[in-house]
């Protein structure tokens, strides 16, 4: 019985600590605002017939809908051209600033209220990408998705090497962001903008006051109570939400195997063969024809795919066998997108996958990017990290790099 209780204090401890899988939730953070940015790029000269007043879901067909359904937009706020054309490019602007970790808590909230509003105004726009997308950016708000591989844990590593030197740095973005976007969401709320499904809503409301609570806590010294408090449910948040992505992730998978089993077309080997052959699935004919040329190659493949869905979730216990699983389902959907056409399909699957990378391949990853980086261009923040903090410096609150805070966008839980 002690041994339990003390193995399961040690779980509570690792969980409410530190804010697990730093470079998971980078990639993933990376792989999904990438996805969006390229998808919304390629379709800019589409994007009237997609998801504006030319397409063939007109206003009042989605106001219809959404009306029926609460779901969250703000492109039926208005039905001007000019409203749809400002939300189009902040869109793009926030997935590139949630890419480059750049304030990333209010970052993936924007980054949220982007993806909501396309995907909600247009419904039957998309290839199966767009709701692992849709699900994701709502996760991706409660990730501290910043720690590493970001311009915030940049800001965070100059901010302590000015503290080890005896300054004070002062954020003054953070506040004014907070500002603007706490004004922005009152006038939507007294306007009855936000009705409907509460919850995105309240989920604003959340992590704007959040935010607040954040930088008063901020402005005592990092061993204060409130400071601590917060810290430690940020963690918790963090790590429960990515449970939640790791479980999604396998959800689809097995579903995705399962409801294959039931197909005949899948027991017999000769699924893969059709979508091959289709037109709208087939960018390159000549080597769909190549691919489906052996009928043993479209059967080992048909039933590959079939088997790896289906064990992938049992095969989490067994770390060889979850990445050698890993690494076939990324390169089958490498394949998908470039032998299908489906690219932003693909890359949405492999940035869900990414959440079970092992963490030591992505450090080397990192290192031999961030090498390639140093040798085009020098690093201007590659000073050396402060050496160890003196007894006076850890009772004033001092943190090393690595553990300095990472700020938000506005005033408020670290990324």
């Amino acid at each position: 019985m002690n041994r339990l209780s003390l193995a399961l204090s040690r779980v509570i401890a690792r969980v409410a600590d530190s804010a697990l899988g730093p470079h998971q939730t980078a990639v993933i953070r990376i792989g999904f605002s990438l996805t969006w940015l390229l998808f919304l790029l390629r379709e800019f000269p589409h994007r009237q017939e997609l998801y504006g007043p030319d397409g063939p879901w007109e206003w009042d067909l989605a106001d219809q809908l959404v009306t029926t359904n609460d779901a969250f937009t703000v492109l039926l706020w208005s039905d001007g051209r000019l409203w749809f054309e400002a939300v189009y490019a902040l869109a793009v602007l926030w997935s590139l600033l949630l890419l480059l970790g750049w304030r990333t808590r209010t970052m993936s909230v924007l980054f949220m209220v982007g993806v909501l509003s396309l995907q909600n105004r247009s419904v039957f726009m998309g290839d199966g990408g767009d709701n692992v997308l849709h699900l994701m950016s709502v996760y991706l708000v409660f990730t501290r998705c910043g720690q590493v591989w970001s311009l915030d844990a940049r800001r965070a590593r100059r901010s302590a090497r000015a503290r080890a030197g005896g300054e004070r740095p002062r954020d003054r973005v953070g506040p004014a962001l907070w500002s603007v976007l706490g004004f922005l969401l009152l006038l939507a709320t007294l306007a009855g903008r936000t009705d409907g499904d509460p919850f995105i809503p309240a989920l604003l409301w959340t992590v704007w006051l959040a935010q607040a609570l954040w930088w008063l806590a901020g402005r005592r010294p990092r061993t204060g109570q409130p400071r601590i408090l917060l810290d430690v449910v940020a963690n918790i948040v963090h790590n429960g939400a990515l449970l939640v992505i790791m479980a999604e992730a396998c959800l689809i998978y097995a579903t995705a195997g399962w409801y294959k089993v039931q197909g005949s077309r899948w027991q017999d080997g000769t699924a893969v063969y059709y979508p091959l052959h289709l037109e709208y699935f087939s960018p390159w004919p000549a080597l769909a024809d190549l691919l489906s040329a052996s009928g043993t190659l479209v059967m080992l493949v048909t039933y590959a795919t079939v088997a790896v869905q289906v064990a992938f979730p049992f095969t989490l216990f067994n770390r060889r066998v979850k990445n050698a699983l890993l690494s076939f389902m990324i390169l089958e959907h490498a394949v998908i997108a470039v032998v299908l056409g489906l690219p932003f399909f693909s890359l949405a699957m492999i940035a869900a996958d990414a959440v079970f990378l092992p963490t030591s391949f992505l450090r080397r990853l990192g290192g031999l990017t961030a090498r390639a980086r140093g040798r085009l261009s020098p690093r201007r923040d590659a000073a050396p990290v402060p050496g160890p903090r003196s007894p006076a410096g850890r009772a004033a609150g001092e943190t090393s790099p690595e553990a300095a805070p990472v700020p938000g966008a506005v005033p408020g839980p670290r990324t």
